[in-house]
């Protein structure tokens, strides 16, 4: 099973031991269907009426949004069942991390996306995993989707550092603007 560990540096170390050879083809096939009720479910963490929007307008221009997360959900999906690495992990979490960090939402509810994928394909997968010889190669699946997850919180703080810093600047260009305004000089806000 995969193995997580912290290096000298702190950076998340993801070892994975087990080749999925049997499982990625069932996943490859239900990919579409994996993808969607995971769409739905991200969808679900807006609003009511805002999520019946984002899950009803297909278009990508009317609805940036939902055709973001799907790209990114659906990217995610290939990294973890490709095994591309961290790096390309951590580019696929951040087209949904963005998004969801712009939300006024606690890290466990905006990260509790990466965690609904092991149920979704629990569930897509039902039968498929009635054969006892896959349990280690969805063992090493939901190891995969516990790492996501660490790399996906680095992503999010991210993200949400820059978003203070961004808020931060605006009203320190304001307070100075309105200084200036009343004649009084400042030398360093």
């Amino acid at each position: 099973c995969g193995q997580f560990f912290l290096d000298t540096d702190f950076e998340v170390v993801i070892s994975f031991t087990i080749s999925m050879r049997r499982l990625v083809p069932l996943l490859s096939a239900k990919s579409p269907a994996i993808s969607e009720k995971w769409l739905n479910t991200v969808l679900g963490l807006y609003p009511a009426e805002t999520a019946l929007f984002l899950k009803k307008e297909k278009d990508q221009f009317s609805n940036p949004i939902a055709h973001q997360l799907a790209r990114g959900l659906r990217e995610i999906l290939a990294v973890l069942a490709e095994d591309q690495g961290a790096e390309a992990a951590a580019a696929a979490l951040d087209e949904v991390i963005r998004v969801l960090a712009l939300q006024e939402l606690p890290p466990s509810q905006a990260l509790a996306f990466v965690f609904y994928l092991k149920h979704i394909v629990r569930e897509e997968l039902a039968q498929e995993l009635g054969d006892p010889s896959l349990a280690p190669e969805m063992t090493e699946l939901e190891a995969r989707i516990d790492g996501l997850a660490l790399l996906g919180f680095d992503g999010y703080m991210q993200r949400r550092e820059k978003l203070c810093e961004l808020k931060v600047n605006e009203v320190k260009s304001r307070v100075s603007g309105l200084l200036r305004r009343a004649g009084i000089e400042i030398t360093s806000l």
